[in-house]
């Protein structure tokens, strides 16, 4: 990859593994649906400056696209790991979301004909899912029940993600990148007003200045900057590259988790997201890569082929 590309990648892979800590901390004083309510409308704004500025078209044909990837790859999986961040770790959480690569593996070959589940990526199912007993298995060992509720949503959360690419690969193509990140953030705010003053009734507004600081650096760098950003790698380096950016979340939500919020890992989240990282990297290894590259020559990747900066 390209100086260019290097940076876009670390930079995706810090802020979207630091948002485990910012969600932790917004969470101390607002619900898991209030917190993506403001990430998702603080994010649509951001967008819509983009938009101004980039005009892309939107086209009402595409409104139950962006409905769908707003729902499921936007708002529903984000209550999901808020919510989850009430009962686990905010490292815990990050290191199960890394589990999405391997969900996909599960749902892409009933989509996606050259998705096909190899041996290897089989191995990787087992090591993976492996891990995430391990990593459950002190929450179950204490009769947490809460905590392993927790576990399993993320792994919901994680599923929902997996599905939306899967999605987004097979549907979403020929659309450009603005307008897909506008679609989508769109309705999931759209998603977000009846279901928040439905779910957490009254609504309270945020009154700390950290959970504002954590709201907006959800909303405007974890949701409007990283997205575009992520669909310029992908036009740039092609699904596969891109989606290694996962390998950066559990590294980063566990050590902030440990160095602002306290959580002393314990032998457990070093095992089981050992087991996890080594899933993930199994089946994104260099033998898989090749072949995909082949792929992702042929298919056409989530966006158009050009990328947000015109090249």
């Amino acid at each position: 990859m390209s100086a260019k590309n290097w940076f876009k990648f670390i930079f995706l892979g810090m802020v979207w593994g630091s948002s485990f800590l910012w969600i932790k901390i917004a969470l101390g004083e607002v619900g898991p649906f209030t917190l993506v309510f403001f990430r998702a409308g603080i994010a649509f704004l951001g967008l819509v400056v983009v938009w101004i500025v980039l005009r892309p078209e939107l086209h009402r044909r595409d409104l139950w696209k962006f409905a769908f990837m707003g729902v499921f790859n936007h708002a529903l999986p984000i209550v999901l790991i808020s919510w989850s961040e009430k009962h686990i770790s905010s490292g815990l959480a990050a290191i199960l979301n890394s589990t999405t690569p391997l969900f996909t593996i599960l749902i892409a070959p009933f989509f996606l004909s050259e998705e096909r589940i190899t041996a290897r990526r089989a191995l990787g199912l087992i090591l993976g899912f492996g891990g995430v007993i391990v990593l459950a298995s002190n929450k179950l060992a204490d009769g947490d029940s809460l905590g392993g509720v927790g576990i399993i949503t993320m792994l919901i959360a994680a599923c929902c993600y997996a599905a939306s690419g899967v999605f987004a690969r097979k549907i979403m193509s020929g659309i450009r990148s603005e307008a897909q990140s506008i679609g989508q953030m769109g309705m999931a705010f759209l998603f977000m007003i009846p279901a928040t003053f439905i779910a957490e009734s009254p609504f309270h507004m945020p009154t700390q200045p950290l959970t504002w600081i954590a709201l907006i650096w959800l909303g405007l760098l974890g949701s409007c900057v990283t997205l575009l950003l992520w669909f310029s790698l992908l036009n740039s380096v092609g699904p596969t590259k891109t989606s290694m950016v996962t390998y950066l979340f559990p590294l980063m939500g566990v050590l902030l988790g440990w160095v602002f919020l306290h959580e002393i890992p314990d032998w457990r989240l070093f095992v089981g997201g050992a087991l996890v990282l080594a899933a993930v990297v199994i089946v994104n290894s260099l033998g898989k890569r090749n072949k995909q590259d082949k792929i992702e020559q042929q298919v056409v990747p989530l966006a158009n082929t050009e990328s947000p900066d015109g090249r």
